[in-house]
């Protein structure tokens, strides 16, 4: 658990200087903590001088090269992923080795996958928190799928200097 924590937190970290950068008069509010949020599944809210919106973000410690999109959070006890409940506006999703972040309008990209969900392979995680252990559930979409799919989607790579490039659509 101690891993999935550290790479959530790496994770939020990316998110919060790329949003500062993308809007810095902006405010950012932690509400990863509060429980009404976390029904919500909203990690953050991002104060723009236009509006209030709710970020979702995700930490992949893969290569880069396919979205987890979780549909049970908890098989054991039956219970929905975030993927599917989130009211969040933004899924910012984090490739943390590549330091490459995905901004995702979750509600479209939410829009595009549910009907064909079942064409993408369903993958099993693992976690452990202390002595309790779960399996999650998600379908596994490549990057390249996506990004055809929703040319909206930004993509940002994270500078050594620490400020984020704007790429064009990057193939998985």
């Amino acid at each position: 658990m101690h891993a999935v924590m550290g790479a959530a937190n790496r994770a939020v970290a990316l998110a919060c200087q790329w949003m500062r950068q993308q809007c810095p008069e902006g405010a950012l509010h932690d509400v990863e903590a509060e429980p009404r949020f976390q029904n919500l599944g909203v990690d953050l809210l991002w104060e723009t001088p236009s509006a209030l919106l709710g970020v979702e973000v995700k930490g992949d410690r893969s290569r880069g090269h396919r979205f987890f999109f979780e549909l049970v959070s908890n098989f054991e006890k039956n219970t929905p992923g975030c993927f599917l409940y989130s009211k969040a506006d933004w899924l910012l999703y984090v490739f943390l080795p590549l330091r490459r972040l995905y901004a995702l309008p979750l509600p479209a990209v939410r829009e595009w996958l549910i009907p064909i969900a079942p064409t993408f392979p369903l993958q099993k995680a693992h976690t452990r928190t202390g002595p309790i252990a779960y399996t999650t559930l998600g379908v596994t979409v490549p990057v390249a799928v996506l990004l055809q799919a929703l040319p909206q989607t930004e993509v940002w790579q994270q500078e050594r200097e620490g400020g984020f490039l704007k790429l064009k659509a990057v193939g998985g």
